[in-house]
């Protein structure tokens, strides 16, 4: 498959693709931040990207997610005559499946490196002493959301020790009034820093009285090369929430 052109409208595919797959990367949304120094032909965001100019690139692959991108941008897509792969990345498992495939068809010679090494990297996670924690997760406030059913930062932070107050919600991204959130029982509030840019001074403080861990959204949200260091990263910011 040697000479690809592919456009990514997924950050975390386009990293994966990027340092995999040299050379096949001809376009990429403005959020694609990485790897550092990337240049290729923007097309605008994840939710709204340019499809026109998309076509105009003529790629061979459009790689996109189920979950990151909306039907109607990948039917156009579609009706301009171009090939698109859609991705479900739902948990550590899939992931790790849906990256050899994508990789594979944009022309990747060999399985890389870091793939083997971020499964490495998982295949042995226990959560340490005294870490295994009930907690809410936002990813938005105002209003707020967490994670609920079936995502994959909930499955990389089972694995990790933290069992999701609303796992078991109907909707995968409920929006939870902070009342509910507080009077949840959660023993630990988890923020990572995307899509919502959670920090220390915007919050912790909407949680008086629960330990707050503040993580990085791209090793929790990721599924790229960021996963081979995901454990150690997201274990030590939880390991310090607990010693808060």
């Amino acid at each position: 498959m040697a000479g690809r052109r592919v456009v990514s409208l997924v950050p975390s595919l386009t990293e994966a693709i990027a340092v995999s797959a040299p050379g096949a990367l001809v376009g990429a949304t403005d959020w694609c931040s990485h790897p550092a120094g990337l240049d290729v032909v923007r097309v605008r965001g994840t939710k709204n990207p340019d499809v026109e100019r998309i076509v105009a690139l003529a790629p061979d692959l459009v790689v996109a997610n189920e979950e990151e991108n909306r039907g109607p941008d990948l039917d156009a897509l579609r009706a301009a005559g171009l090939t698109v792969l859609v991705t479900e990345v739902r948990t550590l498992e899939q992931a790790f499946t849906e990256l050899a495939q994508v990789l594979t068809a944009c022309g990747a010679a060999a399985r890389p490196g870091w793939l083997a090494a971020a499964e490495a990297a998982w295949r042995d996670v226990r959560p340490g002493p005294g870490l295994r924690r009930r907690a809410v997760v936002p990813v938005w406030r105002r209003p707020w959301m967490v994670l609920g059913r079936e995502t994959f930062a909930g499955d990389l932070l089972a694995r990790l020790g933290v069992e999701n107050v609303y796992a078991g919600h109907a909707e995968r991204y409920p929006r939870v009034p902070l009342a509910e959130l507080r009077a949840s029982g959660a023993e630990l509030v988890v923020l990572p820093d995307e899509p919502y840019a959670f920090a220390p001074d915007d919050g912790p403080e909407a949680f008086p009285g629960t330990a707050a861990a503040l993580l990085s959204g791209r090793h929790l949200t990721w599924y790229g090369p960021s996963l081979a260091a995901a454990p150690a990263v997201l274990g030590a910011a939880l390991a310090a929430a607990g010693r808060a």
